[in-house]
């Protein structure tokens, strides 16, 4: 089968790929360009481990296909941090220990921050609401909850 090449935008830089016409856009991630972060939790967009954000719209990685990146702004978690410096939501998460084994930790930040994009000053309600998609097995959600909500007030105050 022949591959597919693709130009798209990953976190800020430009990147060109190869990938197979039924190749999702997280294994293109993972695989091809080694952005091992977003993590695979079903493979059919009901656990949001997989999040991303692409033209600023929350997507399911698992559920898009790589060549659909083309000319697209993809954000991932590899994009939140600016280099050593923690994003405040992932400052947040550690603080509150809003994680245990961290497959889901990845889509639900990218979650996290494009909600926080949206509207800076969510109530608890809205938080839920929008983390909805996101499955935890581990923590349960208060202790996430309670990270966005922190992380919120203090992005308000910066």
């Amino acid at each position: 089968m022949k591959r597919i090449a693709v130009s798209t935008t990953i976190n800020g830089d430009a990147v060109e790929f190869l990938c197979e016409p039924e190749e999702t856009l997280l294994d293109v991630l993972r695989d091809e360009l080694g952005m091992t972060g977003s993590k695979e939790g079903c493979g059919t967009g009901d656990c949001g481990a997989c999040s991303v954000t692409v033209d600023g719209r929350l997507v399911c990685s698992c559920l898009m296909l790589g060549a659909e990146a083309e000319g697209r702004e993809i954000g991932t978690i590899e994009g939140v941090s600016q280099g050593e410096d923690l994003h405040i939501l992932q400052s947040k998460f550690l603080e509150h220990a809003a994680l245990q084994c961290g497959i889901c930790t990845p889509g639900i930040i990218v979650a996290a921050k494009s909600l926080l994009e949206r509207n800076p000053d969510p109530d608890e309600t809205e938080v839920r609401y929008w983390l909805a998609g996101n499955l935890c097995r581990c923590t349960g959600y208060d202790k996430i909850v309670r990270a966005v909500m922190d992380a919120a007030a203090e992005m308000r105050k910066a």
